[in-house]
């Protein structure tokens, strides 16, 4: 595939980017287990006390350090935390209990993703399933309920998290492919790792640690979910398909504040991400906001856009967009049901 002149250029823009430092991405894996150990210890003394209002706030911010440790980890899988792959590996194993994920199954799955990544034939890659419009025309009533089940925002943000990190990342469907025995030690080191919650907290702190996975998962399948999922996005098909246009235009690059990217480990800058994996997590705000102008490949998603896009469900191939639910369709579909 040939690389047009701009796409040359934001590859030589990234590149001093990608530079790994051992010192940052220590000081980044240790510094959130700090925060993660500080914020379950004291969330569990201020419930204890019946401070209510700061042990909430402290799940929030153990929900938050959950998912920038997730962050972390999908960094790790990369081989861009740390300048050595083997220690990439052992942080990587190590932050697994943490994040409810093994390892191998999420570094599998997410270069599976990375590899089809707008592809409409393989779909299957994917974090959120997505119909087009002409499958959503010619499925059967029984398809379309499921399928609108799946895209409302209650259903995906609530059950959806739920399902993904404390069902399916039990015995992932490609537990065969990835090792066995990988996924049963990942299961009773998570198994150990409550344990000592509970030896040295109580229930007051699987409770606690149980609220901050669930709000964990909601921030996470949010993120998810924009990731690729905007107005403007981009789908198609070989021959047609252009994998670095996917990478660019079909992954979105979202500024909800400071706080926000702190809290998620800057995941948000998904395009630059997705165009070279390399880049640390610490490396990609920064290198965002030096981002020339002429080497975007959109505008930044802000938070009403961002919520809005919840309300698209389809992809229309001949538009070239994702769309709602057509009108007409749902009125029919409301009158049969």
């Amino acid at each position: 595939m040939t690389e047009t002149p701009d796409q040359a250029a934001l590859r030589a823009f990234l590149r001093p980017y990608t530079t790994k430092s051992d010192g940052r991405g220590a000081l980044s894996f240790a510094g959130t287990l700090v925060v993660y150990g500080g914020a379950l210890i004291l969330g569990v003394a201020l419930a204890e006390a019946g401070q209510w209002a700061g042990a909430v706030a402290m799940v929030g911010v153990l929900a938050f350090a959950s998912v920038r440790l997730y962050v972390l980890q999908h960094d790790c899988g990369h081989a861009a935390l740390f300048r050595r792959k083997g220690l990439n590996d052992v942080v990587g194993y190590a932050l697994s209990v943490f994040s409810l994920t093994p390892y191998r199954v999420m570094q599998y799955n997410h270069n599976q993703h990375h590899a089809y990544l707008g592809n409409l034939d393989h779909r299957e890659t994917t974090e959120v399933y997505t119909m087009t419009l002409a499958e959503w025309q010619a499925a059967p009533w029984h398809r379309r309920l499921w399928y609108r089940l799946y895209r409302n925002p209650v259903v995906m943000l609530s059950l959806g998290g739920i399902y993904a990190y404390f069902i399916a990342y039990r015995w992932p469907r490609n537990t065969r492919v990835v090792g066995v025995w990988g996924v049963i030690a990942h299961n009773l080191m998570l198994a150990g790792y409550l344990m000592l919650i509970w030896a040295g907290l109580g229930v007051a702190g699987l409770v606690v640690w149980a609220l901050s996975a669930l709000l964990a998962g909601v921030i996470g399948v949010f993120l998810v979910y924009l990731q690729h999922n905007f107005e403007e996005t981009y789908w198609d098909r070989k021959p047609s398909l252009d994998f670095r246009k996917a990478t660019l235009v079909g992954s979105s690059s979202l500024d909800l504040g400071w706080l926000w990217d702190l809290g998620t480990g800057n995941i948000a800058y998904h395009d630059l991400h997705h165009y070279n994996p390399g880049i640390p997590s610490y490396n990609l705000r920064r290198c965002q906001r030096a981002l020339p102008e002429p080497l975007r490949a959109h505008d930044v998603i802000r938070w009403p856009e961002a919520i809005r896009s919840f309300r698209l469900k389809l992809w229309d191939e001949d538009a070239g967009r994702l769309v709602p639910f057509p009108k007409a369709e749902t009125t029919r579909m409301v009158a049969a049901e």
